[in-house]
């Protein structure tokens, strides 16, 4: 039974971003989305680097973590049945091997950029969720959160990817300093730093938040989250066409290729003749008139 949106996590906040069509496809209408090599394998990858941190702090190294490929691989297939359809039709498993070839290389470089016999994390896969006095609720999954003795907190996050250039690095920062947000409103500290590990460049970027900051970015929330609410209870999820369109799951359901939205499944709200608003059902239109 779909439901109006509850919560807010990195990656929602900026599907609206990016287009709040696609953030109603994903979120209220749930349209199904094939998997993809590219989000497979960085899931396969986040998988073997969290369990590296199972094995004592000598054993950790490059040859170690390949090792771990094939098998979170098998666990990852059997939690997740559909992932099958990637390598349909791969009857001699040249495109699987090249594939887990690939996911290998990117483990090996992660022991270019950090040093894993040095770490302990005090947490891995990390989930979180807090909730602001305005009452939204922030939520998410952080990879890894590193403690220093003297109590400083690091939050660190892979990704299989190429870092942004320079004029993009805020927009990839965003997601950290949304996680920094939710550890300051959990534990009262504001961590001292935010590193973003690009395993597919072998680049490191970090940055060192201050309280002013994560205010800004709760600001951002909020006014997001008040144009989320809006959508929700007018219908009105307009397409923001951009060059990602193009690798978009959903162009069929799209006004920008011709598609048309499925039945808005929520009560809407829809101005009388009077002036007042009452509740309605959409019937299949992408945004209301009210």
């Amino acid at each position: 039974m779909p439901a109006a949106p509850a919560s807010l996590s990195p990656s929602r906040a900026s599907d609206f971003m990016q287009c709040p069509l696609l953030y109603r496809f994903r979120v209220i209408d749930r349209l199904p989305e094939k998997p993809s090599e590219a989000a497979t394998r960085g899931t396969l990858v986040h998988a073997v680097l969290e369990r590296l941190f199972d094995t004592p702090a000598v054993d950790r190294t490059a040859p170690r973590a390949r090792s771990l490929v094939p098998g979170q691989w098998d666990r990852l297939r059997e939690s997740k049945p559909e992932l099958v359809e990637l390598f349909a039709g791969d009857e001699d498993g040249a495109r699987l091997t090249r594939w887990l070839g690939e996911a290998e290389q990117l483990v090996e470089r992660w022991f270019t950029l950090e040093d894993p016999t040095r770490l302990e994390p005090a947490e891995r896969e990390l989930f979180v969720e807090a909730e602001l006095e305005s009452g939204l609720r922030l939520r998410g999954i952080i990879d890894r959160v590193d403690v220093a003795p003297t109590g400083e907190v690091r939050i660190v996050d892979y990704k299989t990817g190429k870092a942004p250039r320079p004029q993009y690095a805020e927009g990839a920062l965003f997601q950290m300093k949304f996680y920094a947000l939710v550890v300051w409103r959990l534990k009262k500290v504001v961590p001292r730093r935010l590193q973003l590990v690009y395993l597919g460049s072998g680049d490191v970027l970090t940055y060192d938040p201050v309280l002013a900051d994560l205010e800004r970015v709760e600001r951002k929330l909020h006014a997001l989250w008040e144009a989320i609410r809006e959508a929700t209870e007018t219908g009105d999820w307009r397409p923001r066409p951009t060059k990602l369109c193009g690798w978009c799951d959903h162009q069929a359901h799209c006004p920008e290729f011709g598609g048309t939205p499925p039945p808005y499944p929520l009560p809407v709200r829809a101005a009388t003749a009077d002036g007042t608003v009452q509740g309605r059902m959409a019937q299949g239109l992408p945004s209301d008139p009210a």
